[in-house]
């Protein structure tokens, strides 16, 4: 998504898409936990397309660019709003994934908005807007209210879990 596009919609909840995960304790958005049926292909992902979920977060000075080093104003910070969006992403698809798999980021496209002071409910949300094989490409949006916080894309791809930890830790 670059700046001039329109911002897609992404349904929420009123639209009748699936209910959101509640604000995560501390620094760190934690894994969401969704439950529902495996899928047995690896390539089965094009069914997927329109999966969306919403992850909201109330920002804590923990989440403040100060605290998290990438910069020195008492806002919201962008490698919060990153982790925000990826957990979206993991969660929108998390309930679909065959026994054993998993999806693992491999490209963001973020552009970080507006200013979210401390105390205020951000809303991240996520929708599949494409699904090519192994390869998931998600819209996401992040909003204050009616303020857009933040928007752009990830790709994620589908991989056997085992087999990747396998594989990174013999590279070490």
């Amino acid at each position: 998504m670059r700046p001039d596009d329109e911002i897609p919609h992404v349904p929420s909840p009123a639209d009748g898409a699936p209910a959101s995960i509640d604000d995560q304790p501390g620094p760190a958005v934690g894994r969401a936990h969704v439950s529902g049926r495996p899928v047995n292909a690896l390539d089965a992902t094009a069914t997927w397309v329109g999966a969306a979920i919403q992850v909201r977060l109330t920002v804590t000075d923990a989440d403040t660019a100060q605290a998290v080093g990438s910069g020195d104003v008492p806002v919201l910070g962008t490698p919060r709003v990153l982790a925000l969006v990826e957990a979206a992403t993991v969660a929108a698809t998390a309930n679909r994934l065959p026994t054993g798999a998993t999806t693992v980021g491999t490209r963001v496209e973020l552009d970080h908005r507006a200013p979210t002071p401390v105390g205020r409910t951000v809303v991240a949300e996520a929708r599949l807007a494409k699904a090519d094989g192994r390869r998931l490409t998600f819209d996401v949006i992040v909003r204050d209210g009616d303020t857009v916080v933040a928007d752009g894309r990830v790709e994620r791809i589908l991989v056997d879990r085992q087999r990747f930890v396998e594989r990174a830790f013999s590279q070490s």
